[in-house]
C-alpha cells in the first residue's frame, strides 16, 4: 500500500504536486469552502448525512454506523465509475474530508488499493482551515502594497484589469467577494462567497504574489458586502501609499450606468436597492429617487447619489482611515475608456 498521510502545513505547500484534490464532504460543505481547485466526492451527500445524523442521535452509533457504511460503499462504487477508471497508474490524488476520519478514510482506502499513491490530508479541511489563519497574517504583512483610490464611479476597478492586464500584481478584493462594496452593490443573481471562502481566496493570492513587486489594491473598507478583510490584509493596506484616480463627473455617471446596467434594464431592481438609503437620506428623498427612476431619469439620480451621497462619505471615510492619503498623488484618467486606463496603468508601473 501507498496511502500518505500528509499534514495540512506540507498540504498547502505541496497543492500543484496534486493531479486531484478530493474533497468527500457533504455539497453544503463543499459550498462553504473547500481547498483550492477541490472536486467534490461526498462519501455522504447532504440528506444522506442529515438521515445518518438523527439515526446516531434517536436509535443508536451501531444502527447509524451500518446504514452509513452500505451509503458510502455505494457512494464510493459511483465515484470510481464515474471519475476513476480512465485514470492512469500515476494518478496522484490528496483525499479529505472535514477531520481526517472516515469520510475521506474509506475513499482514501479503495483508491489506495488499487494501486494509486494516494496522499490523505491529517486533520481534514479543520487543519487546513486553522493553518490557513495562521499564514494569513504573515502573508499579508510582507507585500508592499499602492492603493487605488478615488470616490465611487472613478473607475478604481477598470483600473486595476488594466494594471493587472500589463503585468502588474493585483488584489482584487471586489471580484473575490464577488460584490461592488456599497449598498447597491450586488448584482442581480449573483450570490456572494461564505467568510470562510473569502479567506481561503485571499489566501491564495496572496501566496502566489512575489513580494519583491508591489501589489495594487483598491481602498476598501472592512467590510466587501458581508465578507470581511481579513485585519492584517486590512491594516496593511490603510498604511500604504496611496493614488487618488480622478475622473470627469459625467464620466463617472456613464461609467456607473455602463458597469451596473441592471439599474437601466431593471428600474424596479435599482428601485428596491434604493431603499438601503432610506435610513440615511431619509424616506422621502428615496421615494423622490425612486419616482424618477421609474420616469426615466436614472442618470440624473445617479448623479446626485454621487454628489449628495457617495462623495461625501468617501471623502470622510478615506481621510479617516489610509494614513498616506494627506500626499496622496493624483492620477487622472482621460476618459473611462478601456484604452485610457491601459494607458493610465502604464504611466503607474512605469513611475
Amino acid at each position: 500500500m501507498s496511502l500518505v498521510r500528509i499534514t495540512a502545513a506540507e498540504a498547502m505547500q505541496r497543492l500543484g504536486e496534486f493531479d486531484t484534490l478530493i474533497d468527500a464532504r457533504s455539497q453544503a460543505e463543499y459550498e462553504e469552502d473547500r481547498l483550492p481547485g477541490a472536486v467534490n466526492w461526498p462519501s455522504l451527500d447532504d440528506a444522506q448525512r442529515h438521515r445518518i445524523g438523527t439515526l446516531y442521535k434517536q436509535v443508536s452509533p451501531f444502527e447509524a454506523k451500518k446504514q452509513g457504511a452500505a451509503l458510502v460503499a455505494a457512494n464510493i462504487a459511483r465515484h470510481i465509475e464515474r471519475e476513476v477508471l480512465d485514470k492512469p497508474k500515476g494518478w496522484q490524488p490528496l483525499v479529505y474530508c472535514w477531520r481526517g476520519g472516515k469520510r475521506s478514510g474509506a475513499l482514501a482506502l479503495v483508491l489506495d488499493q488499487i494501486g494509486f499513491r494516494v496522499h490523505w490530508l491529517d486533520g481534514g479541511y479543520k487543519a487546513f482551515r486553522t493553518q490557513l489563519l495562521a499564514q494569513l497574517p504573515a502573508l499579508a504583512q510582507c507585500l508592499s502594497y499602492r492603493v487605488v483610490c478615488g470616490p465611487t464611479g472613478s473607475g478604481k476597478t477598470r483600473l486595476l484589469q488594466a494594471l493587472a492586464e500589463a503585468g502588474a500584481q493585483v488584489l482584487d478584493l471586489e471580484a473575490l467577494a464577488q460584490h461592488r462594496s456599497s449598498v447597491l452593490g450586488l448584482a442581480p443573481g449573483e450570490t456572494q462567497p461564505s467568510q470562510k471562502q473569502f479567506d481561503t481566496r485571499i489566501w491564495e493570492r496572496l501566496r502566489g504574489f512575489d513580494p519583491a513587486r508591489v501589489v495594487w489594491v483598491e481602498s476598501e473598507s472592512k467590510k466587501v458586502g458581508n465578507v470581511a478583510v481579513p485585519e492584517a490584509l486590512i491594516s496593511a493596506m490603510r498604511a500604504s501609499p496611496c493614488f487618488h484616480l480622478a475622473l470627469r463627473d459625467e464620466e463617472r455617471v456613464a461609467l456607473l450606468l455602463e458597469d451596473y446596467d441592471w439599474f437601466v434594464k431593471d428600474p424596479e431592481h435599482f428601485c428596491s436597492r434604493l431603499d438601503a438609503l432610506a435610513e440615511l437620506r431619509g424616506r422621502g428623498v428615496v421615494r423622490e429617487w425612486q419616482d424618477r427612476v421609474r420616469a426615466g431619469f436614472t442618470s440624473q439620480v445617479v448623479q446626485e447619489l454621487l454628489v449628495q451621497h457617495y462623495d461625501p462619505m468617501y471623502a470622510a471615510s478615506i481621510r479617516r482611515n489610509f494614513a498616506q492619503w494627506e500626499s496622496a498623488r493624483t492620477v487622472e484618467a482621460a476618459s473611462r475608456a478601456p484604452s485610457a486606463m491601459r494607458d493610465l496603468a502604464r504611466v503607474l508601473i512605469e513611475a
